[in-house]
């Protein structure tokens, strides 16, 4: 339920006040007791999520999960060889280009 902040508009007492969102707003003042209330327009409440927050990962199935911890456990290798050349390949490549 919604907290709404309410000003009487006759002796100036200010309170908040849970209510639903489909009642009507409060008339009476409660210190004074004349229909002089007003509702005030509030900002009202954002979101606020406390803690390390919710991420995509934290619902992911159970083989994912297992599927994930083998990949870290094993060493990581490297899908493409890599091109092993020489030092005497390396000059040649360097003359030809100069």
């Amino acid at each position: 339920m919604p907290t709404y902040e309410y000003i009487c508009n006759s002796c100036k007492h200010e309170f908040e006040v849970f209510q639903k969102m489909t009642e009507n707003p409060l008339r009476k003042c409660p210190e004074c007791k004349r229909n002089m209330l007003k509702r005030k327009i509030g900002t009202g409440a954002g979101i606020i999520f406390k803690g390390s927050g919710f991420y995509q990962t934290d619902y992911r199935s159970k083989s994912y999960t297992e599927a994930a911890k083998k990949e870290k456990s094993e060493p990581a290798t490297s899908s493409t060889p890599e091109s092993k050349t020489t030092p005497a390949e390396t000059k040649k490549e360097t003359a030809k280009a100069g």
